[in-house]
């Protein structure tokens, strides 16, 4: 019997799509969950893929994949910055071999062989200009919001008018230039090399105006007015907004970190809309005083909680060491915590009424499209953005600032689960969800725009 998916699917077009993700968690998921939807327009896919965080390509058996070495000895050691450089200086030789073997059996076996489309890249990739080497169209997979992505290739522009670095006592006021930004929300692009920063933002632009094309996992509905500025920027270069990608079918999972069922039969047993789910991704780290202040707020908000904490997460701690003994007795069975949760399952059931969340960008579009309301505790990069769009233009969360303290997060907690102001975050965020539901239908506009996606890689 066909399944849904199958029957989406269209025969093949005789043309390969070549891939090459990022190796995080947050990069990962998105240009995957592309590759699938690609597939269902008839597309064949490749996907180049560093050694580090390596794909589990069993989960995708329509797929091809190719490993390239990295360069990387210790990534645990690193913070995320440092590691993007490295694989930036170490990643382009292996990268231009595995991609001229591709094109060139492709151009020997034209019989046997879909000719290659173009390629789709990670928008934080310096190198994957070499595809021109080959004659090989490029487009940029953008895995930011549109709004944080603007803010990040502002940044010469906003050291230049004096907003970064950011100094304490300007931190609360506004960036004229990027509203609702305070200067507090400017993202963060903290490593050891600071001088990185700004060659790394300029080498982002000019592979983006050098493209044929950005993909932006989002939707017309919710960034409207951001999107509206891109075409003055990137005059010439097409967008397509063609999100939220993961709700086109039930694809296969990305995750890196095995996924604990066992959180879907708990919240089976929990009552409607009650849960705070709490996750704060799979890069953020906290110190161990932090934690203990975010254990003791789920404890003393008497709601029930499902706690994802991932080993890595607390600095210096394996994993639920710094915990008081007895602590989820102390809780009174209120609290279920595991090391990684299938997410979207989670969102998606019925016993969540709340996500306390990191704001990345997956998250909080994944929190969007089940309608479940955030509190936000952004830690890098675009994640001040989000949080700040998700509090205060969409309004369907709460955005906690400054030090982690019990009592905000006790106090959030009970404000978004229980006061009468979340049920109105809620009811906005029913619309956003209907927002979603729509796009993707028939006629929708990101439905309108894979087409247009698909008819542009047709065309090369």
């Amino acid at each position: 019997m066909e399944t849904k998916q199958e029957s989406r699917i269209s025969p093949r077009n005789g043309r390969r799509v070549i891939l090459f993700p990022l190796p995080f968690q947050g990069h990962i998921n998105p240009m995957l969950q592309l590759g699938s939807i690609l597939y269902s327009k008839g597309f064949s896919i490749t996907i180049i893929h560093t050694k580090f965080n390596s794909p589990n390509s069993c989960n995708y058996p329509h797929f091809d994949f190719h490993s390239i070495s990295d360069g990387l000895t210790d990534p645990s050691a690193e913070d995320s910055t440092t590691i993007l450089i490295t694989l930036n200086a170490k990643c382009m030789v292996p990268f231009r071999n595995c991609l001229a073997k591709l094109v060139s059996n492709t151009n020997n076996n034209n019989a046997q062989e879909d000719s290659v489309a173009c390629l789709i890249t990670d928008f934080l990739w310096q190198f994957t200009h070499v595809a021109d080497e080959f004659k090989l169209p490029t487009i940029i997979l953008q895995t930011h919001s549109v709004s944080g992505y603007l803010c990040i290739a502002a940044y010469p522009f906003l050291r230049d008018k004096g907003y970064v670095p950011i100094q304490d006592p300007q931190s609360e006021s506004p960036v004229i230039e990027y509203p609702p930004l305070r200067v507090k929300d400017i993202p963060k692009l903290e490593t050891r090399y600071p001088e990185y920063n700004y060659p790394l933002v300029s080498a982002i632009v000019n592979n983006i105006k050098a493209s044929s094309g950005m993909i932006w996992n989002t939707f017309e509905e919710l960034e409207q007015a951001a999107l509206s500025t891109l075409p003055e920027e990137y005059f010439g270069i097409p967008v397509f907004p063609i999100g939220p990608f993961h709700k086109y079918f039930p694809a296969s999972s990305s995750s890196l970190l095995s996924q604990d069922q066992s959180s879907i039969s708990w919240l089976d047993k929990q009552a409607p809309k009650s849960v705070i789910y709490v996750s704060f991704g799979s890069v953020a780290a906290i110190n161990e005083t932090e934690f203990l202040e975010i254990a003791w707020g789920l404890a003393n908000s008497r709601v029930p909680f499902l706690w994802v904490v991932r080993p890595g997460l607390v600095d210096g701690v394996e994993w639920l060491e710094a915990l008081p003994r007895g602590y989820l007795e102390m809780a009174d069975g209120r609290g279920y915590i595991v090391q990684w949760a299938p997410q979207q399952q989670v969102l998606a059931h019925p016993a969540v009424g709340g996500f306390l969340t990191h704001s990345g960008w997956n998250s909080t579009l994944e929190s969007i499209c089940e309608g479940v309301p955030m509190i936000c505790q952004p830690c890098l990069a675009d994640q001040m953005v989000n949080a700040r769009y998700v509090s205060h233009v969409w309004r369907v969360g709460l955005h906690l600032e400054g030090k982690l303290e019990k009592k905000e997060i006790e106090t959030a907690i009970r404000r978004l689960m229980v006061e009468a102001e979340g049920q109105e975050m809620r009811e906005r965020i029913t619309c956003l969800k209907k927002n979603v539901d729509a796009c993707l239908r028939q006629g929708g506009s990101s439905h309108q725009a894979l087409g247009r996606l698909v008819d542009h890689i047709l065309s090369f």
